[in-house]
């Protein structure tokens, strides 16, 4: 068994909660001091300073630190209290199949249309005029620091851009919230779909961006059943970079025809695509259950055969 104690589900997700908050505090703030002295300039001029392009690479460096503190330590700390095997607690599985990944190409292509189709219908939800102002200056702010990131004039900018924005959060966000948040919530509502849904909304909340809410829950649920289908937190990194680095790309893309970038990052997909991607997951996902039971159940095979004998 894995489970070493038998700690309640309330007193899981207060540690949970706890360790998170301690770290993003601490990440926040190293970056902070970090920004500070890389760049010569007092704290808060130098956190201003990180949304000028000019500070892209400074700005992506400092960022994956704070995701790696955020995310990636308290993840690892709650799965050494909850279990004996933490790596195994978050499902890093060594078990996988070349047809999951296939299957993992066509599920991210599905998802990422389908929160294209939501962001065009996030846009048309009404807000009291007060609240969609707020939502509005948030968006901003978040609109910049991406702009100030994604800001790309060679492939090694390119490459770390990859890295930084498509990588890092990839397995970060995913080891926190699939192979952490969820696991607890299942265990805690007894119901798959509660389990899924409750941690895609903490997932998108998190990203404070009002207009992209929908979109960003919609693939926290293609994520949530990705890793609880396959119980490999592998499959989930895959598409959750595959995710990212289609966008990278296609700004990388963009600036390079000297297009704009904030322009890109605002377009959206007529509302009727979202069924057609909504058909395609369907579809995608029969197959790709299918082959996580099959490799489930070799898994399980391998592990019983007795061990060779030395001779």
């Amino acid at each position: 068994m894995n489970q070493k104690t038998p700690l309640s589900y309330f007193l899981q997700f207060a540690i949970l909660l706890g360790l998170f908050g301690c770290f993003l505090v601490i990440g926040n703030m190293l970056a902070a001091v970090m920004s500070s002295i890389i760049l010569q300039k007092p704290l808060l001029d130098a956190v201003n300073a990180l949304s000028n392009p000019v500070n892209a690479n400074v700005a992506r460096l400092l960022n994956t630190v704070a995701a790696f503190i955020s995310f990636f330590v308290p993840a690892v700390l709650f799965a050494m209290i909850i279990g004996r095997k933490p790596f195994t607690y978050l499902q890093f599985s060594k078990k996988i199949s070349g047809k999951q990944v296939m299957l993992i190409f066509i599920i991210t292509i599905g998802s990422m249309v389908l929160s294209g189709a939501l962001g065009e219908l996030n846009e048309k939800i009404p807000l009291p005029a007060d609240l969609y102002e707020k939502a509005r200056k948030m968006e901003e702010l978040y609109k910049k620091a991406m702009l100030a990131m994604a800001s790309m004039h060679s492939v090694s900018d390119y490459l770390m851009a990859l890295a930084v924005i498509a990588a890092a959060p990839a397995l970060f966000e995913e080891v926190f919230f699939r192979g952490t948040l969820q696991q607890l919530m299942v265990g805690w509502t007894k119901n798959k779909w509660a389990g899924i849904i409750v941690t895609s909304i903490l997932f998108s909340a998190f990203h404070f961006s009002y207009f992209g809410f929908l979109p960003r829950l919609a693939l926290g649920i293609v994520l949530g059943l990705i890793f609880h289908n396959s119980r490999n937190i592998w499959l989930n990194i895959v598409l959750h970079f595959l995710n990212n680095a289609i966008v990278v790309t296609q700004l990388y893309a963009v600036s390079r025809q000297g297009k704009s970038i904030e322009k890109t990052l605002d377009e959206s997909m007529p509302m009727w695509w979202g069924l057609i991607a909504v058909i395609l997951l369907v579809i995608a996902f029969r197959p790709f259950n299918k082959e996580c039971k099959r490799v489930a159940a070799a898994a399980v095979r391998t592990d019983s055969l007795p061990d060779k004998p030395v001779n």
